[in-house]
């Protein structure tokens, strides 16, 4: 199953693919060279496909857990000071993806969305400790339950040319739903309650939508 962001991409990509190898198997006369460009072609189109897969995720929901955003792996866990919309201190859990992992962006928690901003910004690589601040991102706020307001940040990275957010105001969003799609690799950040319990490590790899990061105290 692939993302509908991709669509567009893929079936370019397939038409380019195959008028390449048309092309090839027309002018190159070698057969060993003629095979080795006609599996460079095919190996690109499976990257491709590889980068815009959606696997169905049947993660367990509970209000009193807040699931993994994105697949990835824990690059930051740390108390931080969060300015765009708490102005106060809060926990951090940044997840960072590499350009094989699935890039769909799910809802942390379920709740209604109380704030959703797009902010135009730089491409420095995900991990530059102005990334979050000075990137192109987006920043989402559902009010929950169990944990209150919970902030997710999508980043993007030196590769990522486009954030798609799907996050409305007002809008009743469902646990591990897609909240938007990264394109070619980045980063996402939670903010959480100073007193949530981390249940994930640094360094620690996460699925989105399945692998609990934070628990209610």
């Amino acid at each position: 199953m692939f993302h509908k962001e991709g669509q567009k991409i893929i079936f370019g990509s397939l038409v380019a693919v195959v008028a390449i190898i048309l092309l090839i198997d027309q002018f190159v006369s070698l057969s060993w060279l003629r095979t080795t460009m006609m599996l460079v072609v095919v190996a690109f189109f499976l990257l491709i496909l590889q980068f815009f897969r959606n696997p169905k995720r049947l993660g367990q929901l509970n209000d009193n857990h807040v699931l993994s955003p994105v697949d990835g792996k824990v690059v930051v866990i740390e108390e931080v000071f969060e300015k765009e919309f708490f102005n106060e201190k809060r926990l951090q859990v940044s997840i960072f993806m590499s350009p094989i992992n699935v890039h769909v962006t799910r809802y942390p928690v379920g709740g209604k969305v109380v704030f959703s901003k797009y902010h135009p910004g730089k491409f420095l690589v995900a991990w530059h400790p102005k990334a979050s601040e000075e990137n192109e991102r987006t920043t989402v706020v559902v009010e929950n339950d169990a944990f209150g307001k919970v902030l997710h940040r999508q980043i993007a990275g030196a590769l990522a040319k486009r954030i798609v957010n799907y996050a409305k105001v007002d809008e009743e969003v469902k646990q591990g739903a897609d909240s938007g799609f990264i394109k070619f690799g980045s980063r996402v950040d939670v903010f959480l309650p100073l007193d949530a319990d981390i249940k994930v490590v640094l360094n620690q790899k996460v699925k989105g939508g399945m692998s609990i990061i934070a628990e209610k105290p």
